[in-house]
């Protein structure tokens, strides 16, 4: 498939006041505001002619913007039962959209007509509090947390509201001073919200779905090689999907997958140091489809990162980084129609050249690999007479791509 990005017209201004209050008894209160106005168009072509042969399927998503939102936290130290020393904190978060948000037929950039046209205002507020407590000199760490979501949809005049609670809490136990390992368990909720385009063309689905997220782990650090690896089980009471043929997301009901990650790190020596990371999804699929189970697809299983980081040695600095996923469905209930995988390469050299000047090159993906950054399955026609295809589409990743730069400091620092 194809899809373009080309910002029309962009205006954008954002700007954050933040305030900071430190109190006698060792509180202190944190607040912030910003407002953003932004105009994006994304011009997109999915199915080509399976739609209508005459002047193609290509539209246009049009989202003009007005943000506005602030966030406040006070937090406090404090001693429980004369011994335990616990650091409370509670806040609240507002945020309001102001969107003109549209989907239209489109022949290069010139619309041709209108699917869908609104004005929405999706207002959201959340309040939460949080206790982290400290036992036996830092051994053993205890904290929870619960927060409140408050979503207004306003689209044409006809409001609908939504709320969430969430929870969270964690713990973590170090057995023995001696010997630097710690073990966790932890436990969050959190909440995904339906687009503005999604409230308009599709009002009768559920406007918010919640994730729980359960972890067990442990973390350590041994000189220069640090560890750390956990189990993970993930509830959607809603897997959010993107719909490719309109650019648009769908709640498809409660899913769960589980899987493990690691990562490591190790300074080889002073001046270079090692660093990864894998996620390994060991199933993803959707519940209460047993025995004929039904797979999450269009998500990578496999996902792993590393890289070699030069710190300044006479001068010169450097980083080379890798990235890859393996091979995933497409297909729900198909696993013969899969997406390929790929392993990209990057790297950076920056070299100072004088004492506030510094020289830098970047090179995305210098081993110049062919591979698709996304990949979707469904139908399309490639040309007006062709036949009707379900067939893999992608959009390519970035070939070989050198950028060049030059920094100039200023000032005492």
């Amino acid at each position: 498939g194809h899809a373009g990005a080309r910002p029309r017209l962009p205006r954008i201004f954002e700007g954050a006041q933040p305030y900071s209050r430190e109190f006698e008894n060792g509180g202190v209160f944190k607040a912030d505001g910003f407002v953003s106005r932004s105009l994006f168009d994304l011009y997109s072509n999915f199915t080509f002619f399976l739609n209508d042969p005459k002047n193609g399927d290509g539209f246009q998503q049009h989202d003009s913007r007005l943000q506005n939102g602030a966030n406040a936290q006070y937090s406090r130290p404090h001693k429980v039962s004369g011994t335990m020393t616990a650091i409370f904190a509670g806040g609240g978060n507002w945020l309001d959209n102001a969107i003109n948000v549209g989907l239209y037929p489109r022949i290069g950039r010139t619309p041709t007509g209108v699917t869908t046209r609104a004005n929405a205002r999706v207002t959201s507020g959340s309040g939460y509090v949080q206790e982290n407590l400290s036992f036996w000199t830092g051994r053993l760490l205890v904290s929870g947390g619960l927060r409140f979501d408050e979503f207004r949809y306003v689209v044409d005049g006809i409001s609908q509201l939504a709320g969430r609670w969430q929870g969270k809490g964690a713990v973590a136990y170090t057995p023995l001073r001696r010997l630097p390992v710690s073990l966790h368990l932890n436990y969050g909720r959190g909440i995904n919200s339906a687009d503005a385009r999604g409230v308009i063309q599709r009002p009768e689905q559920s406007r918010l779905a919640t994730t729980d997220f359960y972890q067990a782990g442990f973390a350590t650090h041994l000189q220069r090689l640090s560890l750390s690896g956990d189990f993970f089980l993930i509830d959607n009471s809603n897997a959010m999907v993107y719909i490719p043929d309109d650019g648009s997301f769908e709640l498809k009901g409660p899913s769960r997958a589980y899987g493990f990650e690691a990562k490591a790190s190790l300074q080889l020596t002073r001046r270079f140091a090692m660093n990864g990371g894998l996620t390994k999804v060991g199933n993803a699929f959707y519940r209460g489809t047993s025995p004929a189970r039904i797979y999450i697809d269009s998500a990578p299983r496999f996902v792993a990162n590393a890289g070699v980081t030069m710190t300044p040695w006479h001068g010169w600095s450097g980083s080379l980084r890798m990235r890859a996923i393996n091979h995933y469905r497409l297909d729900g209930e198909d696993p013969s129609i899969a997406a390929a995988g790929h392993t990209v390469f990057d790297m950076g050299v920056s070299k100072q050249v004088y004492r506030r000047a510094e020289f830098s090159v970047s090179f995305d993906n210098f081993t110049n690999r062919s591979y698709f950054e996304t990949q979707n399955y469904f139908e399309s026609r490639a040309r007006p007479t062709a036949p009707v295809v379900a067939r893999i589409h992608g959009t390519p990743g970035y070939p070989l791509t050198v950028t060049t730069g030059v920094t100039f400091r200023f000032g005492a620092k």
